[in-house]
């Protein structure tokens, strides 16, 4: 039976490399995203590229014009992945209002108030997909949703609000996974280290000793999509549901490795630091 996937955010950047990812293990692909034609944001990619680039990595891409701000254009996401496929069996929360200016020099009130869309869509557009997802998934008792997150919900990166919007990413795979237990749906949040995305290339590229250092430590796009696959492949993937993992050591636990046959840097080793624990205390 083919998996059905939904990857939000996936006109390009590690949306797009997750994307490509499960469409090599035949997953059919929805690709979501506001850019659906070229010229229309700053960076180049479009979803309708991501899914032609899953169909041809062997799998099926469907591209799906969705402003995840929108709760309307989600609704009709989902709508469509019902109609069309019958189920979900992946989720892969990956929108977020991503601007240059979150790399610029300054402190917060220096830079523009728009960064605060990092936790406007970012967040809450992970739980709005994840409320669609769970009503899916819950009655099937089976599915994954996963939150792609990073080390700096737990240190000082980039500023307040892109930390603010992982560390609510890796609070909402907590908490969800809570009220789904006994449901057969697992959350997860997923670290993941410097990406071989098309921003940051351009930001190396641009200033090479600032961020040089970072070309031998760098994930491809795709490998984050590779573990994900991997994860959901798990049977005792229920055991893990809730839990923020660095995906550098997912990936080591379960064979996923770069190109050049060496496993990613975890930043545990790299940065000295590792997910926090959720407490047991449950308050209804």
């Amino acid at each position: 039976m083919t998996t059905i996937a939904i990857v939000t955010g996936g006109s390009r950047g590690v949306g797009r490399g997750i994307a490509i990812a499960l469409g090599s293990h035949g997953c059919t692909v929805y690709v979501t995203g506001r850019t659906d034609g070229s010229g229309k944001a700053e960076l180049p990619g479009t979803i309708h590229e991501t899914a032609a680039a899953v169909t041809a990595a062997g799998g099926r891409g469907i591209a799906v014009r969705c402003d995840h701000s929108n709760d309307t254009d989600v609704e009709a996401l989902f709508a469509q992945v019902a109609a069309e496929s019958g189920r979900l069996d992946i989720l892969v929360n990956n929108a977020c209002a991503i601007q240059d200016a979150v790399h610029a020099p300054g402190h917060f009130w220096e830079k523009p108030l728009s960064l605060s869309q990092m936790i406007e869509v970012g967040v809450r557009s992970s739980y709005v997909a994840s409320w669609y997802a769970a009503r899916m998934m819950v009655p099937r008792r089976s599915g994954l949703m996963v939150f792609t997150s990073s080390p700096g919900s737990v240190h000082y990166c980039m500023g307040p609000a892109y930390g603010a919007h992982k560390a609510g990413l890796d609070k909402l795979a907590a908490d969800m996974a809570v009220d789904l237990a006994g449901t057969g749906v697992a959350t997860a949040s997923i670290w993941m280290g410097a990406q071989a995305s098309e921003r940051l290339l351009a930001m190396i590229e641009a200033e090479p000793q600032k961020y040089g250092h970072l070309a031998a430590k760098l994930e491809p796009t795709e490998y984050t999509g590779h573990v994900i696959w991997a994860l959901s492949q798990d049977p005792d993937r229920i055991k893990l549901s809730g839990q923020t993992m660095i995906g550098a050591e997912l990936g080591r636990q379960y064979g996923v490795i770069r190109p050049d046959g060496s496993f990613p840097p975890s930043a545990r080793d790299t940065h000295g630091v590792e997910p926090r624990s959720q407490y047991p205390l449950i308050v209804r």
